[in-house]
């Protein structure tokens, strides 16, 4: 393994166990038992180790959205952007829980290229003009995916295990919100 992934590795785990803001370059060099110095020689910023450590998921949400995309049929492109999402928790399962839950990490990719392709994969999963239930099923799988690749009672599941029932769960929870689908209603003035 070289320096730079062993640096990128204690930055994760210092990362999952204390957040981004918990962090310093400092912790990280005494995990690696180098000095900050040689942290910086590799990373001039902690955004930049940031970004070093959750760029390959974020690479992957285009790669997911332009396969998915390449479908002929909606229930193709819903699928295939289903499953790439799954793997992508599944493969990286302590990233993932860093992304999604660390303020500071959600204010470095605000404006990150990748947040289109998280938009074009939630609309290749729910369609284009998605009804009230199906919103909320996507949005209850979007956080349960993540829960559950960082559910310390799932560890012990293999990744095909996860997979599998990751998918089976998501795809119930989306034809539950279609079965009860009813159209979108707004009331002003409800009191």
């Amino acid at each position: 393994m070289s320096a730079r992934e062993r640096l990128l590795t204690a930055a994760l785990d210092l990362f999952a166990e204390f957040g981004v803001s918990g962090t310093s370059l400092q912790m990280i060099a005494d995990r690696l038992g180098v000095t900050k110095a040689a942290v910086y020689h590799q990373f001039p910023t902690k955004e930049e180790i940031v970004l070093a450590v959750i760029g390959p998921a974020l690479d992957a949400l285009a790669n997911i959205a332009d396969a998915a995309q390449a479908r002929r049929t909606p229930a193709a492109r819903r699928d295939i952007a289903l499953r790439g999402v799954v793997d992508l928790v599944v493969e990286h399962r302590r990233v993932a829980a860093v992304m999604r839950f660390d303020p500071v990490v959600q204010q470095i990719v605000t404006d990150h290229p990748a947040m289109v392709s998280m938009l074009r994969i939630r609309e290749l999963i729910t369609g284009p003009d998605p009804d009230t239930a199906t919103s909320v099923a996507a949005s209850m799988i979007s956080g349960g995916l993540i829960v559950a690749g960082i559910d310390a009672a799932l560890d012990d599941l293999d990744d095909d295990t996860l997979r599998e029932q990751l998918l089976d769960a998501a795809n119930r929870l989306l034809s539950a919100g279609r079965r009860g689908a009813r159209p979108r209603t707004f009331t002003a003035g409800a009191s």
